[in-house]
């Protein structure tokens, strides 16, 4: 940044971060006093072209503006400076779900917890007609204390990254969108829901509930093909976890979440059973083994850290074999070794075979006469 700028009655005081939309600055507001973040978003193409971007994007932001709810940022103003629009709104602080989700630092039920707060924050907008658009993990931060705020609500779908394909251009995040944008229908707010349904995936799971080798690739999958349930990706999520995901997930709106509010209620009723399954999970990886007591300390162990443990196999009766399995001295002479275990083997007597000897011997006999017959000729 090369010398103070102003939006308005705003003074940028530092630079936040650069984005596909425009620049996000650090900026004082002295009439109110406050510190607020300005998001600028570039106005391009012709003036008719601007005016138009500028009217929507206008329309956009003051109906974003007017939802009041915790787990929406808050937007104080817009305006428009040169070739730039602006938005004044909330200061936060925060770490977005790219940034956990890349970390591995949520476990199940605090994915649940984040997940339904935003799903409560959707369903006030949805009440007021307010489509996000573009729900996604870069666009939901998670502040220290906790809280959950959706951030470019009502406005991401202005310049968020565009994708360009062979019937023109789509906008919006091809990982996250849901099957009627990708196709190009209309949206309502059920394409919010079906684009948190895969956010949640992804928090649960650490993977994509679709992935492409490349856009058009990726666009048929969503359009087209069933997710993996969550619970075969980690096994260690309950089943309530796929009923929710897939009836987020749900190709035709119809069959979604009627609204948000429902899905956020099934969440909440599922943290018991997630809670229940998180704790189940922790005690089988993580159980320390207890001595008995008066048993002397073990040394400790030099190559493996688990005991090695014999298991039957299914595939014979276990209780009837192990009978016959026993642990012989070495140099026995009656028993066949097997791997470090030895069965006890019984010597069958020898049987004559009488067809066999009948057999010999005439070859025998054969033999001895063609020899005599040579000789005597």
């Amino acid at each position: 940044m090369n010398g103070p700028l102003k939006f308005g009655r705003y003074e940028v005081v530092d630079t936040l971060g650069r984005g596909a939309m425009g620049v996000v600055y650090r900026a004082r507001d002295a009439t109110l006093g406050r510190t607020v973040a300005i998001k600028t978003i570039s106005l391009g193409g012709d003036a008719q072209e601007r005016d138009t971007h500028e009217a929507r994007f206008m329309q956009e932001a003051r109906a974003a503006g007017g939802i009041s709810h915790p787990a929406i940022v808050t937007i104080y103003d817009v305006g428009r400076e040169g070739d730039t629009a602006f938005i004044a709104m909330e200061l936060i602080e925060g770490r977005d779900l790219r940034e956990l989700i890349r970390g591995v630092s949520l476990t199940p039920t605090e994915s649940l917890r984040i997940v339904a707060a935003v799903a409560e924050g959707l369903a006030r907008a949805h009440e007021r007609g307010i489509v996000h658009r573009d729900i996604k993990p870069g666009n939901i931060m998670v502040l220290a204390d906790g809280r959950v705020k959706i951030m470019d609500f009502g406005i991401a779908h202005m310049h968020e990254p565009m994708v360009k394909t062979q019937t023109g251009v789509l906008l919006g995040s091809p990982q996250y969108m849901s099957p009627e944008q990708i196709v190009g229908q209309p949206v309502d707010y059920r394409t919010d829901i079906f684009s948190l349904g895969l956010v949640l995936y992804e928090m649960l799971t650490g993977v994509r509930a679709f992935e492409g080798e490349d856009i058009p690739d990726l666009m048929f999958k969503v359009a087209n093909l069933s997710a993996t349930p969550p619970s075969h990706v980690a096994p260690d999520l309950p089943a309530v976890i796929d009923f929710i995901v897939a009836r987020a997930l749900k190709k035709r709106p119809e069959e979604r979440y009627a609204n948000a509010a429902e899905m956020a209620r099934d969440l909440h009723e599922a943290l018991g059973e997630v809670d229940a399954a998180q704790a189940a999970a922790t005690e089988r990886h993580f159980a320390p083994t207890v001595p008995e007591a008066g048993a002397a300390a073990s040394p400790p162990a030099t190559v493996r850290d688990e005991p090695l443990q014999l298991r039957p196999s299914p595939r014979f009766d276990s209780a009837a074999g192990l009978k016959r399995l026993s642990v012989l001295p070495p140099q026995s002479d009656d028993t066949a070794s097997r791997a470090g275990w030895t069965v006890q083997v019984k010597r069958e007597p020898r049987r004559v075979d009488a067809a066999r000897i009948a057999v010999v011997l005439a070859l025998t006999l054969s033999t001895i006469a063609a020899i005599a017959m040579v000789v005597l000729l």
